[in-house]
């Protein structure tokens, strides 16, 4: 079982959880990730891991609360435990002095930039960070990003806040000379980034987490087509050369179950939802 330390909201619906998995913090590295069971009946679900601190045993991630589970988990509280964390899962972020480095960072995805970003600017990086969401009210960690970033941009779908959608990426890029981009969100987002970047010549690394089962190469439900060639997104990333990555059969792949992740979260809610999926 693994103790909730720390449970904070962070946007409507993005909370943070910090826990008590003491193998893991001794561990753990950036870009790498975590499966969780909440309970005994609970599915498996990947998160990527957004801090840890190896004297305290502590591991931190975010999720946002979208599906049965994630709403099971938002459900516990500080002093809960979770049943089962398998991890540090995955290979670690590649992190040397590359000179420029663009991080481009959307919705929950956000929690474990900013770890990246410590790690890189420790490295002697000159950091370009733009951190984006739907609205306003979903962005969060923007004074941290600031004040670890040289240039700090922020941009919504709506408008809302900072610039609208991520056109003005263009501009930056032909203003700056950069060396790598990495970057991190919804899928629809990393492709426009990976578009944009490909026309300057600017390497690119995305971070992909697909339907994931049992996280260690063996079940083949996280594949991904990359350069044409099969892989597994648990063992061979979570991180690919962007410019390599079949986008458009990543999407189908994730929404291949929509209909019945929406009708499990509905059902759940129905039955007066509680946090081992029993009424």
């Amino acid at each position: 079982m693994y103790k909730i330390v720390t449970k904070k909201e962070l946007a409507p619906k993005i909370k943070l959880f910090e826990v008590h998995a003491p193998e893991i913090a001794k561990k753990a590295k950036p870009g790498q990730f975590i499966i969780l069971i909440v309970s005994e009946k609970g599915e498996r679900i990947p998160l990527t891991i957004a801090g840890y601190n190896a004297e305290k045993g502590t591991i931190t991630f975010v999720f946002n609360e979208v599906g049965k589970t994630t709403k099971q988990l938002g459900l516990l509280n500080e002093g809960d435990s979770i049943l089962s964390i398998t991890g540090p899962l995955g290979t670690p972020s590649e992190i040397r002095n590359f000179g420029k480095v663009l991080c481009v960072a959307g919705g929950v995805m956000i929690a474990p930039m900013l770890l990246q970003i410590k790690a890189l600017r420790n490295a002697g990086n000159t950091i370009i960070t733009i951190i984006g969401a739907r609205i306003k009210e979903l962005l969060f960690f923007e004074e941290e990003m600031r004040a670890l970033s040289h240039n700090f941009y922020v941009a919504t779908d709506d408008g809302s806040k900072g610039y609208k959608g991520l056109g003005f990426l263009k501009e930056v890029l032909e203003k700056e000379k950069v060396d790598r981009c990495i970057t991190m969100g919804p899928v629809v987002m990393m492709q426009n980034v990976c578009e944009i970047t490909k026309s300057f010549g600017i390497p690119t690394i995305v971070t992909l987490m697909p339907i994931m089962v049992d996280g260690m190469g063996m079940c083949g439900v996280c594949r991904v087509n990359v350069g044409g060639e099969t892989k597994f997104a648990c063992v061979d990333g979570p991180e690919f050369d962007g410019h390599k990555v079949d986008f458009d059969q990543l999407i189908k792949r994730q929404r291949l179950f929509l209909p019945e992740e929406r009708l499990s979260s509905l059902l759940w809610e129905q039955l007066g939802g509680c946090r081992d999926g029993r009424k």
